[in-house]
């Protein structure tokens, strides 16, 4: 079996060296064994393992999450539908983001609308509602 040094893993993971150093801190690679000269070999297998984390983390999945998918990965008696679990608890956390973006959008908009971007930075209506007391800037924002 073929080793790999953290800079080869790095370059065919698209990633920083930093990054593989960090997954290893965090426990979702294993501490490779390492040569005479003290430098980590790494199996090919690991490139894989980083692609894995990678496309999981762009689905939303935190480092945590992902840790639990490969525990669950590696382990036989795990089942299917504990992924799928997972993956529906993230969708249902991502159209929460969405719905709080939209609101957040929708207040922007509203502000932005209030304010012709002409007269001086005292006469401003967005840093007016900023500024505003808790009632009345949730009142704007809402």
């Amino acid at each position: 079996m073929q080793r790999l040094t953290i800079g080869e893993v790095a370059r065919r993971a698209a990633v920083h060296i930093e990054t593989l150093r960090y997954y290893e801190r965090q426990g979702l690679l294993a501490h490779p064994p390492r040569s005479r000269s003290n430098y980590r070999l790494y199996s090919e297998e690991t490139v894989r393992w980083i692609q894995f984390i990678k496309r999981a983390q762009k689905l939303g999945f935190s480092l945590k999450e992902i840790q639990e998918l490969l525990a669950l990965q590696a382990a036989p008696q795990a089942q299917c539908v504990d992924v799928r679990e997972r993956a529906l608890v993230k969708i249902h956390e991502i159209e929460h983001k969405m719905r709080a973006l939209q609101a957040m959008h929708t207040a922007l908009t509203r502000l932005v609308a209030a304010c012709a971007g002409q007269g001086y930075i005292a006469d401003c209506p967005i840093l007016e509602s900023l500024d505003a007391d808790e009632h009345a800037s949730t009142e704007v924002l809402s």
